[in-house]
């Protein structure tokens, strides 16, 4: 006769599996974090965008499985924290922001601690039954860190001496405007309800066929612009889509009044 494995184990067994996502998506953090104080930005960018993927793993799983827990979503953030927040922070401090002095300290310490209050208040609005999962308040911190590892790669689509002007100075903004971006109430799409790909599945499996054929050409390149059009998106949808939705709902309140 076949042994039946316990049900409390094997409970136990499946909530290990996103946890181990989560856990491999801390090493490349921390790998990337001693690449980093070595100097080597190549393997640093790698392990940020390699996190990012098991990261992303780790969520899905524990969906598909129905194995979400506080536990596991408190683990994530602090994963989080330290490959999107800590691991950048010293690589673009190596990198770029060093030569700025204490202005370059304060950028890196910024795109660190606007994390973790990213973070935060993730977890914590996370939990009320209001929260819409179709939207992130304020720039996720994974695309915060991936932006940062993509710039770096974007610099070798440039000339020398426009690269040795620009990037610096360009690199100072950038991590401002990431901190800043990550706790504002700029609405970002989270990509969590897929209505649409359900609604429209041959379509929708021709753009993402299409989209893999384009980034395959140049990843370094089009990453960057993927990820530049995501930062652009969450401020066109707040300051110019929302209002535009928001007057239109008034005007037939108007009308009737």
């Amino acid at each position: 006769m076949e042994e039946k494995i316990p049900q409390s184990r094997a409970r136990r067994s499946v909530y290990i599996l996103p946890n181990l996502f989560t856990m491999a998506s801390l090493f490349a953090g921390f790998l990337g974090a001693l690449w980093a104080i070595e100097g080597r930005f190549d393997m640093t960018a790698l392990a940020i965008l390699f996190s990012c993927l098991f990261d992303g793993l780790d969520g899905k799983v524990a969906r598909l499985t129905n194995t979400s827990s506080d536990f596991g979503v408190q683990f994530d953030s602090l994963a989080d924290l330290v490959a999107f927040g800590v691991t950048p922070a010293i690589m673009v401090y190596q990198w770029q922001l060093a030569r700025f002095g204490r202005l370059g300290i304060l950028a890196a310490f910024m795109l660190v601690a606007c994390g973790a209050l990213r973070l935060a208040r993730f977890n914590v609005m996370s939990g009320k039954a209001t929260a819409s999962k179709k939207f992130f308040v304020g720039l996720p911190i994974p695309a915060a860190g991936c932006m940062i590892s993509l710039f770096f790669m974007f610099e070798q689509y440039l000339p020398d001496d426009i690269a040795a002007a620009v990037i610096p100075k360009a690199c100072l903004v950038l991590v401002y405007a990431l901190s800043f971006l990550m706790v504002s109430r700029v609405r970002y799409a989270s990509f969590k309800e897929f209505g649409l790909v359900k609604a429209h599945p041959f379509s929708a499996m021709v753009t993402a066929l299409l989209l893999f054929v384009v980034v395959a050409s140049e990843p370094w390149l089009m990453g960057f612009l993927l990820f530049s059009a995501y930062l652009a998106s969450g401020i066109i949808y707040t300051f110019f889509v929302l209002p535009r939705r928001a007057s239109k709902l008034r005007e037939p309140h108007q009308e009737l009044s």
